[in-house]
């Protein structure tokens, strides 16, 4: 490209570039101000948990002086060190040895030591001194207590809300001395709903119908056609794949091909069905123990048999075969409750309530399954899936099994889940070493979340005790994800884990309100998407005022709309889907679009058929990021440049970066400039004032006025440029396989073709809001 094309290229994107204003900064808490009831979970437990728990703690290698902060119980003990004195005394801060040793003007009795480098702020020991004289209370930690049912607060500005939600969230604007945006205009209100339920941007002519709909309902009947469309499922199965780490590979060295893609072909059926999310976990936890499991039941049951496994020879069967078990219990934290589970496989949690004994008591529902460690090397079609195993045949996909996309008549097998007939005996392994076996244990649950009592010890019973109205993280810990999914972080901000270490919830009641509204209508999915896009929340305008970035940086009492890229998944839907190169097939196997020679035969041991990399071709380059062939040892470089996952393990969330490679893949990606040339070549066929147009489809809005004549400046000095060139015009436009333009076409489609590409890298193109 010449100098001064990426000039250009570069003017434009700065006069498009509207980056979010972000901050590194704490919540905008006043220090001057205390709470008329202080709260333990909210207030305290916060400050004991920096200051003071690193030797007051769970951690008993750590623990100082025999004193444990993190239980009452303890708390309230006489000091071994200090005869007579105790840590709390409720009602009574000055009598209260913690109080007089924050305050204490003697070094060597003041705590937090001064050489910890630790110590609290006047309004944190006040916060304390208020919260003793208060009775002391402590109480279990916040999200191991039920969600109860909370009334939608009132708020001052009664004609603000649409919905509940709203209430909430105007409260705390209001508390917090804050207002809410304005409403979004809308075509920046389309795009935003539009990616967030079908991934897609938005056709012209939607775009025309909408602006041009003056019902006075016309944004919900917008909502409910996206919630129908088959493009809905698509969207919704790209985070679940993530959760239950699908790929389609094996994993470990060799890494082979699995045929696991007819299991997301069903998540994107029952998304689409709307499958109450009860029944959607309980048949992917037990689909084949359920009373006269279906075929369709035990296909979704494949959700646990997506781990890695491997073939390589020489491996230690048994030491394998725990760690799928393991996998298998650890998603389940992760993915269903939201907690780090896995910190217990060789100890006792250190910071949550969760004995080394709880955990293998949580692996014994999946310790039971007909597998083995390694059952197969490399080979042929038969490794495809390891048993057990259902083979779905012509017949099926015809009738009972229709939403299965099967585009060939080779066999066709995933793995399901399938119990032996007796029972494998599960013992506590010492520092979780696989064959250091020390007591055995039956199947349980974590009694800090919820006993497990009077239920089949087996998966069909943990599903029940998952879906108990006294589970206190199942709904929480799913609309908070889904709370994620529409506005960039959830309530609470660590979505995987709920537990002491975790975040604290921005909006507790909304949080537990939006738990039972979820639980109490039949944990119906597109009516939770439809309450959360509905909201005034949601429609507010992602413009950040100058007071709102110095008093609310991060947002995160929700007075604009959020702002952030689109997922790896979503910028190569944007693409394709506004160039009208989208393929609109819905599910079948995964396909290898573009891709850098090489990558595979670099990691690979040379054995199986995914040592090598075979591109596709045809209609197979222009499928949804959703079925971009997922090798879990080579992930596609072009999804991982925008943070996607390489499926390894479960993640119920991605990180967010901005990196010089993402803007190198959108100058130079084949799928990219292909776009660009077949969107350009499409235009100036149509005869329509290209570059507006093209903006329009790419941005979703119309363009401003000096944005527009920026633009066809540009277009006219690469017209000039390409007819003067017509070389490097036939060199540009030879990228990707989709048929090219005459040849008379070639400098004005070169031409058109710069300016799009132009418009594909703007910052505005690739972010939501």
């Amino acid at each position: 490209m010449k100098r001064y094309q990426i000039v250009a290229i570069a003017a434009v994107g700065l006069l498009f570039f509207r980056a979010c204003t972000s901050s590194s900064g704490t919540r905008n808490t006043s220090a001057g101000k205390l709470p008329d009831e202080v709260d333990y979970n909210f207030h305290i437990r916060p400050i004991l948990s920096d200051k003071c728990f690193t030797c007051h703690g769970p951690d008993a290698n750590k623990r100082e002086a025999g004193l444990r902060l993190d239980i009452g119980d303890s708390a309230f003990k006489a000091l071994k060190e200090t005869p007579g004195a105790f840590a709390f005394i409720p009602g009574k801060p000055h009598e209260s040895e913690v109080y007089k040793r924050l305050i204490s003007e003697d070094s060597s009795l003041r705590m937090p030591p001064p050489n910890s480098n630790l110590q609290l702020t006047q309004h944190e020991i006040k916060l304390i001194e208020k919260w003793i004289k208060q009775g002391a209370k402590y109480k279990p930690h916040w999200a191991f207590v039920p969600p109860k049912a909370v009334k939608p607060p009132e708020v001052d500005d009664e004609k603000w809300p649409r919905n509940e939600i709203d209430n909430f969230v105007l409260t705390a604007m209001e508390q917090h001395g804050l207002k809410p945006n304005p409403e979004a205009d809308r075509e920046r209100l389309l795009k935003r709903a539009c990616l967030d339920l079908t991934g897609l941007p938005p056709s012209l002519d939607m775009m025309d119908r909408f602006l041009a709909d003056t019902r006075p309902d016309a944004y919900e009947r917008l909502i409910d056609t996206l919630l129908a469309m088959p493009q809905y499922g698509e969207k919704m199965a790209v985070h679940w794949m993530d959760v239950a780490r699908y790929a389609d590979s094996h994993g470990y060295q060799d890494d082979n091909y699995r045929s696991q893609w007819p299991w997301r072909d069903w998540v994107i059926h029952a998304f689409n069905t709307n499958i109450p999310y009860n029944n959607f976990v309980t048949w992917q936890l037990a689909g084949d123990l359920l009373p006269g499991s279906t075929r369709e039941q035990l296909l979704a049951s494949g959700f646990n048999r997506n781990h890695k496994i491997t073939e390589e020879g020489g491996v230690i069967d048994e030491e394998y075969r725990v760690e799928y078990v393991r996998d298998r219990t650890n998603t389940l934290g992760k993915a269903f409750l939201g907690v780090t589970i896995e910190c217990a496989q060789c100890h006792d949690h250190k910071y949550d309530p969760f004995t080394q004994k709880e955990y293998y008591e949580l692996t014994a529902f999946f310790n039971n399954i007909r597998e083995v460690g390694l059952e197969s090397t490399v080979g042929g079609p038969e490794t495809y899936a390891k048993t057990p195993y259902m083979e779905i045949s012509n017949a099926e996909v015809k009738d009972v099994l229709s939403f299965v996309n099967r585009t060939d008549t080779n066999r066709l097998i995933v793995s399901v889940m399938g119990d032996k007939d007796s029972v494998h005996p599960t013992y506590i392994l010492n520092r979780g070493v696989y064959d250091a076996h020390g007591p055995e244990v039956t199947a349980g649950t974590p009694r800090s979340i919820m006993s497990f009592s009077n239920l089949p010890p087996n998966r069909l019973g943990l599903s029940e005790w998952l879906f108990s109205r006294q589970n206190p993280l199942t709904a929480r810990v799913f609309v908070n994800r889904m709370w994620q999914e529409v506005f960039g972080k959830g309530i609470v901000k660590t979505s995987g884990d709920f537990g002491m270490q975790g975040e604290l919830p921005s909006h507790p009641e909304l949080l537990d309100w939006l738990a039972v509204d979820f639980m109490e209508h039949n944990w119906d999915i597109k009516r939770l998407m439809k309450k959360m896009v509905t909201s005034a929340t949601y429609r507010q305008s992602a413009v950040v005022p100058k007071d709102k970035i110095q008093s609310d940086p991060d947002n995160i009492w929700l007075s604009r709309a959020p702002r952030f890229r689109l997922p790896a998944e979503g910028v190569r839907d944007l693409v394709l889907g506004s160039s009208g190169l989208l393929v609109k097939k819905i599910g079948g196997p995964s396909v290898k679009p573009y891709q850098p020679k090489g990558l595979w035969e670099l990691a690979t041991s040379g054995r199986g058929i995914l040592a090598r990399y075979q591109q596709d071709h045809g209609e197979s380059l222009y499928r949804r990021g959703l079925y971009t062939f997922i090798k879990r040892t080579v992930p596609p470089p072009s999804l991982m440049i925008f943070d996607g996952s390489n499926r390894d393990q479960c993640e119920v969330k991605r990180s967010t970066t901005n990196t010089p490679l993402q803007a190198l893949v959108m100058l130079n990606d084949p799928t990219v400039l292909e776009a660009s040339r077949v969107l350009a070549a499409k235009l100036l066929r149509e005869k329509k004032e290209p570059v507006e147009t093209a903006f329009r489809m790419i941005v979703c809005r119309k363009p401003q006025p000096k944005e527009l004549a920026i633009l066809q400046e540009y277009y006219k000095d690469q017209q000039a440029h390409f007819l003067a060139q017509p070389d490097m015009a036939d060199k540009l436009i030879h990228n990707g396989e989709y048929q090219l333009p005459e040849k008379k076409e070639v400098p004005a489609v070169a031409a058109l073709m710069q300016v799009i590409t132009a418009i594909y890298n703007l910052e505005e193109s690739t972010s939501k809001s």
